[in-house]
């Protein structure tokens, strides 16, 4: 028999979007099973950024305070030409952010942020996290949302109003909510980019070559026409987290693979020595094919499915905003659930109308980003040109729709 519970959330993957959506269901007396498809909770990925727009629900959640002391919060965001390690511009952060935006701007191990979301599910008893257990199927209906799991060899049923699919960019619960359509389900795309992620120690020789030429208490882009690449600190500042993106052909479908380093090497052609030596000493590099998701396709059905995080709407990371767009996924959805919840249907729609524009408008900054970061000739040199003549408290100000969000009570006449 399944586990009837009117009120229960059902959630499907338990990385970023899955806890904090727990988190926000249980805070506010819902019941959540949690199931995720790994046996454990390893951490996927190596360094993220966290703006204000999503710490402030971190603190809201009572995450931010066990998330603090490993990590960091950077003074900067310093954008250098890679051929000259020249300083093109320069976003001022720490308190200053803080005061502007009401909460932190912050960088961090992506398993400790895991870590501080896991925590706080366990100490909360409306939660129940299930690992190893993957979804096999969903059936709607009537009585809400039925969703099949198998776990050790045995199938197990769990029922409620909702089911959440935060099970990321290959999510089997789009599959689901696509069928209910009756669309065939849109695979990934690959976005022609590849992510080459390291993490080098602060005292080793690569983090001493990076300490030459980055800024250590900040968050470092490198520009150049063949790639970028984003260093920033970890840890308690015991480590940097490096990440370079190329073009590239797609690899096998997954969070950590390999490819020829040769596309990296032949990226950085006509980079300062300095950057060079940086990128061959902080090896071996794990490399990540970098897939969106269509943005056509609904995110919510009429019957209880909703669609979060990069189940949903997964973007290239050139905004830094992949987790903290998963985050609000999350707490605007159960805020909405919650504030009527007599009415799913139109809260699931309401929810929906209003995150998709912010999603368009991070989405189209990222691609901005790209390209400002990836110019070359006149367009690099008017690139330069314009960084040069906006003040620091213009480029901050620019960012006030991003990092000033926050969610907006909706009251029904």
């Amino acid at each position: 028999m399944p586990d009837a519970q009117p009120r229960q959330i059902v959630i499907a993957g338990a990385g970023v979007a899955g806890l904090t959506a727990a988190l926000a269901f249980g805070e506010r007396g819902y019941p959540a099973q949690l199931f995720e498809q790994a046996e454990r909770l390893d951490a996927v990925g190596a360094g993220i950024q966290l703006s204000p727009n999503a710490t402030h629900i971190l603190r809201q959640l009572g995450v931010l305070d066990r998330l603090l002391p490993a990590a960091v919060r950077p003074e900067a965001v310093v954008l250098k030409d890679a051929a000259t390690l020249r300083e093109l511009a320069r976003v001022p952060l720490g308190q200053a952010a803080e005061k502007r935006w009401g909460a932190p701007y912050l960088v961090a191990h992506r398993a400790d942020l895991q870590s501080a979301l896991t925590e706080r599910v366990a100490e909360n008893p409306n939660i129940a996290l299930v690992t190893g257990a993957r979804l096999s199927d969903v059936v709607t209906g009537g009585d809400g949302v039925t969703a099949t799991v198998e776990k050790d060899g045995k199938t197990v049923q769990s029922q409620g109003f909702l089911l959440v699919g935060a099970d990321g960019v290959w999510s089997s619960v789009r599959a689901v909510v696509d069928r209910a359509r009756g669309a065939a389900s849109p695979r990934s795309r690959f976005s022609g980019e590849l992510a080459w992620r390291t993490t080098v120690a602060a005292g080793s020789a690569a983090g001493q070559a990076f300490a030459a030429i980055g800024a250590t208490d900040s968050v470092t882009t490198f520009l150049h026409p063949g790639f970028h690449m984003v260093a920033y600190p970890v840890s308690k500042s015991d480590a940097f987290n490096l990440v370079a993106f190329t073009r590239g052909e797609r690899i096998a479908e997954g969070w950590s693979g390999h490819a020829d380093p040769g596309i990296l090497a032949g990226a950085m052609r006509g980079t300062a020595a300095g950057l060079a030596r940086l990128v061959e000493m902080a090896g071996p590099w794990l490399t990540w094919p970098l897939h969106t998701v269509e943005q056509k396709q609904p995110w919510t059905t009429p019957a209880g499915i909703a669609l979060i995080g990069d189940a949903a709407h997964a973007m290239t990371p050139f905004a830094a905003q992949g987790a903290a767009m998963a985050i609000e996924d999350a707490a605007t959805l159960a805020s909405l659930v919650a504030d009527f919840p007599a009415d799913l249907r139109q809260s699931l729609t309401i929810w929906e109308n209003l995150r998709r524009p912010r999603i368009v408008k991070v989405i189209r900054r990222g691609a901005l980003n790209r390209l400002a970061w990836h110019a070359s000739g006149p367009v690099a040199f008017a690139r330069n040109l314009v960084l040069a003549k906006r003040p620091p408290e213009k480029l901050v100000a620019d960012l006030d729709w991003l990092y000033g969000w926050r969610q907006r009570r909706i009251i029904r006449r």
